[in-house]
């Protein structure tokens, strides 16, 4: 039996109740999953406390109001934990659909967790909001039971890494990746821009997910003399990268990597203040102060509320998880009724047209987010502490590059 944390009591219904129970007691609910333990839970659990975070502020006013039932709705979560498995995933996302029989679908954290939702969201005519699964295969064609939500595709993260690097003219770029469509897309890209460019990496290897021990790779890599290393990876992957970075007594001129934007305190905590100095990186939300929106709480007033609810500082997948909520939120204020394709249909509606603190919510027909910035920073020392500073692109940028790097 899958271990289950809930907002709210369900009972069983016959295949598209969902709708139904909303109707008639004024609940609408939500299946995701959580990592509780393995690889992904350090990302997984925050996300997850976003959204339930978000459910909880809505549901303290009394609910969604749907103005096409003319009611206010209740948002019931129920959230089974995965343990970071896509086998156990896949059973627990179709015991979501064809057990629970939830209105709406929420993802696990990231591309892995992600990709065995959905197809199941499609064979079975379910919404699936996706916070941060951004794999490009993810998003071939039009696609009506899909949204991402808090991220814009990894295909096109690297465009302002390609551009920036190129505007510098670092010509001995040096590519790691890891073998998921998360990672290999955005090595893909910025390997192709670069070439587009005259510039061909000097390294571009990819590995396994699981790897933990950087060291052997470390020294191939420094073999190649780069300017720039890019390590594309999960959190997992770049503390021990860093680490073994640090460790080895090489130095490089510029090190890239991916989640110490996202997650900062934890990337700090495993590689310290010195590993992280010099180092680039995508900033995100609450690093990215996002305030002036039109719906929901901006940064300053999400992390307040935040650490009001007894939740600790934020990080960009507390935020995640939030903004999924949201964008839940406002397609059930505008749906014209409950049913998946409506919902999409409200969705599709207000993209273009919603900023919240996690920048402007714009989706494509295929369900692929293209709204967010990911522009390039520099985690810098000034004054005795470690400050994140955006050099690329110049229009928002609060600082200039160091290079080399400390």
């Amino acid at each position: 039996m899958a271990k289950r944390s809930t907002l709210g009591i369900f009972c069983a219904l016959a295949l598209g109740g969902a709708t139904a129970l909303a109707q008639q007691s004024s609940v609408f609910t939500i299946g995701t999953l959580y990592a509780g333990s393995g690889s992904f839970a350090t990302s997984s659990l925050p996300q997850y406390q976003g959204l339930k975070f978000w459910a909880q502020q809505v549901n303290a006013k009394g609910g969604v109001y749907v103005k096409s039932l003319g009611k206010r709705l209740k948002i019931k979560i129920v959230a089974l934990n995965d343990q970071s498995s896509t086998s156990t995933a896949e059973t627990e996302y179709n015991q979501l659909i064809t057990q629970d029989h939830v209105n709406l679908l929420v993802a696990d954290f990231g591309s892995v967790l992600t990709s065995v939702a959905i197809p199941l969201a499609n064979e079975h005519h379910v919404l699936l909001i996706d916070p941060t699964g951004t794999g490009a295969s993810f998003f071939p064609k039009p696609n009506p039971y899909l949204v991402l939500a808090a991220l814009p595709t990894s295909a096109v993260w690297p465009d302002s890494l390609a551009n920036f690097l190129i505007a510098r003219k670092l010509k001995r770029v040096a590519i790691l990746y890891d073998t998921n469509d998360f990672d290999q897309s955005q090595a893909q890209t910025l390997a192709q821009k670069l070439k587009a460019a005259g510039i061909t990496p000097v390294y571009d290897n990819g590995v396994s997910t699981s790897t933990s021990n950087y060291t052997v790779l470390v020294h191939d890599i420094a073999a190649t003399n780069p300017q720039v290393v890019a390590e594309f990876g999960y959190s997992a992957n770049d503390i021990p990268f860093l680490q073994a970075v640090d460790s080895s007594g090489l130095k490089f001129n510029l090190v890239f990597t991916v989640f110490p934007g996202q997650l900062e305190q934890l990337l700090q905590k495993n590689v310290g203040t010195a590993g992280l100095n010099g180092t680039l990186t995508y900033p995100t939300p609450p690093l990215l102060a996002y305030n002036k929106v039109n719906f929901g709480l901006g940064v300053n007033a999400f992390t307040r509320a935040f650490k009001a609810a007894g939740m600790g500082a934020p990080n960009f997948l507390d935020i995640a998880g939030y903004n999924s909520g949201l964008v839940i939120q406002r397609a059930l204020q505008l749906t014209s009724g409950l049913k998946p394709l409506a919902l999409r249909r409200a969705i599709q509606s207000f993209s273009g047209k919603m900023f919240t603190l996690d920048g402007l919510f714009k989706v494509q027909s295929s369900g692929a987010q293209v709204g967010e910035l990911l522009p390039v920073a520099q985690f810098q020392m000034q004054g005795g502490q470690l400050k994140l500073v955006i050099v690329y692109p110049k229009n928002v940028a609060t600082g200039k590059l160091l290079y080399p790097a400390p």
